[in-house]
């Protein structure tokens, strides 16, 4: 983080220095966060006020941890009844905002600073730790961690920026309309990713149309010197280029008179190796070609793969670069088509970080890809958020599954039951497919049946917490007669699936 002292970020919050800071308004912070175990010597602690717990209360720790400043929202004392050193302001998550707008405005005053915004209803964390792999060679690049996308995360990964950050990967998420339209207000991207339109949260946003204008609004936001990176291959994607007065560059797998789309960075002759992992051949707008061999699980990712060319590409890093940065990788954060084999021969896929309809059914069609000489399982939780539509998506999904041929599938949860109805009626009988009340149960299920050889998927929205119970298979203790190596340990490989929106 630059050095603010307490009384720049008052003027910058609008906010009332309190305590010593009124006294000492030249007190320098260097690093910002809203967890008190992570504050250090010079810290600014943000007492933000949570669901499940208030900021406020962790004042104490915050300053016994090197904490010089808080930014809350009523005075907060020691035990000697001394008010803490802070900046007290009416909403902290608005003044959190405020602060990293000035930080960007400071940082692009003082050299080449490029920002890149990312959204789409999944895909934005494994695209942005692509890009963020693709740009680091290039220059200090900063990115966030795991889903840092909403009103709080994205102040705090901009904290983390300093003077010679020349990369800033934004991921952009919202749950109403509007919220991306105050996150791109805020670090004003030149590059803006939209990767699909899905109906994941089309309960909270009133329908997938209205998904389609929220996603729409980091466009919309785009200076006329900047680049819109669109989906070809999704109509509601497509269609945003009329919302934006940036030049669009397109991605696509369609071959190259498809769309229309000149302008387009594609994937040629796109498929999965017998890792189910995507090849293709990249073709940039410059006219060269680049054969990609990604580290990545599932043909769903090609798409991902090639949003990340396109923001490089739009970025000026060459094609080469962006070839080498592409090839071999893996995204950097957890559960999301995780791969864990175990010395007994059984494979664990864990994608359970969260779920919508289409990453669930990519999760399966990669399931099924991956093991059609193997049994399969798929452990299926809740799709949250999906409103009225919830009960006939769920029994889709499990329709979809059974069609697949998966082997075994096992419901949890009575949110998702509905999946095990869809899997009956679809045709599953006996024990092909499984309702369970807790993932409890349906560990029991597994620890007793899982046989060598056999592949199994772990999917759920976050909420529904499926993906503790992957690391608990995946990691299970293997009986020494089963191991082909007794002191061996897991094998882990990492891929990503769906997430927030």
């Amino acid at each position: 983080m630059i050095e603010l002292n307490a009384a720049e970020i008052a003027a910058i919050t609008g906010g009332e220095l309190i305590g010593p800071a009124a006294r000492t308004p030249g007190i320098v912070v260097t690093s910002a966060t809203t967890d008190s175990r992570e504050t250090v010597q010079g810290s600014l602690f943000i007492a933000k006020p949570g669901e499940n717990s208030d900021g406020h209360l962790f004042v104490d720790a915050a300053f016994a941890r090197g904490a010089l400043l808080a930014l809350v929202e009523r005075p907060v004392s020691d035990d000697a009844g001394d008010p803490y050193p802070a900046v007290m302001v009416p909403d902290v998550v608005l003044a959190m905002g405020a602060l990293a707008a000035e930080i960007v405005r400071r940082l692009r005053a003082h050299g080449e600073l490029t920002v890149i915004g990312i959204t789409g209803s999944a895909g934005k964390t494994t695209t942005k730790d692509l890009l963020a792999g693709i740009l680091q060679p290039s220059g200090p690049t900063v990115a966030p961690v795991g889903s840092y996308n909403g009103e709080v995360g994205l102040p705090l990964t901009v904290f983390t920026a300093g003077y010679g950050t020349r990369y800033l990967v934004m991921e952009m998420g919202a749950t109403r309309i509007g919220n991306i339209r105050y996150l791109a207000e805020m670090v004003k991207p030149d590059i803006g990713v939209v990767l699909f339109v899905g109906s994941a949260h089309a309960g909270e946003f009133g329908g997938v149309d209205n998904i389609a204008v929220a996603k729409g609004e980091l466009v919309e936001a785009l200076p006329a010197g900047g680049t819109a990176i669109l989906n070809a291959d999704d109509i509601r994607v497509a269609a945003m280029a009329e919302r934006t007065q940036a030049p669009v560059l397109y991605f696509t797998s369609s071959p190259e008179e498809a769309h229309g789309a000149k302008n387009a960075v594609r994937a040629l002759d796109a498929r999965t190796d017998s890792q189910g992992r995507p090849v293709f051949t990249l073709l940039l707008p410059d006219g060269s070609r680049h054969e990609i061999r990604s580290g990545l699980i599932g043909a769903h990712h090609t798409a991902n793969l090639l949003a990340a060319a396109a923001a490089a590409y739009a970025a000026g890093i060459p094609g080469a670069a962006i070839a080498a940065g592409l090839s071999g990788r893996t995204a950097a954060s957890r559960w999301r088509m995780e791969r864990t084999d175990r010395a007994d021969g059984v494979t664990v896929i864990n994608d359970a970080y969260n779920a919508n309809p289409e990453s669930m059914r990519a999760a399966l069609r990669t399931l099924a890809e991956l093991g059609r000489e193997r049994r399969t399982w798929a452990v299926l939780g809740e799709m949250l958020e999906l409103g009225e539509d919830s009960v006939t998506e769920h029994d889709a999904i499990g329709r979809y599954a059974v069609r697949l041929n998966i082997s075994k599938l096992i419901v949890v949860g009575t949110g998702a039951r509905a999946m095990h109805t869809g899997a009956v009626m679809e045709g599953s009988w006996g024990e092909e497919s499984t309702f369970v009340e807790t993932a409890e149960d349906a560990e029991r299920i597994l620890r007793e049946s899982l046989a060598p050889g056999d592949l199994v998927l772990f999917k759920s929205s976050n909420g529904a917490a499926l993906r503790f119970l992957g690391d608990r298979i995946a990691l299970s203790p293997v009986p020494p007669s089963a191991a082909t190596d007794p002191a061996s340990e897991p094998a882990r490989t990492e891929g990503t699936g769906g997430e927030n929106l």
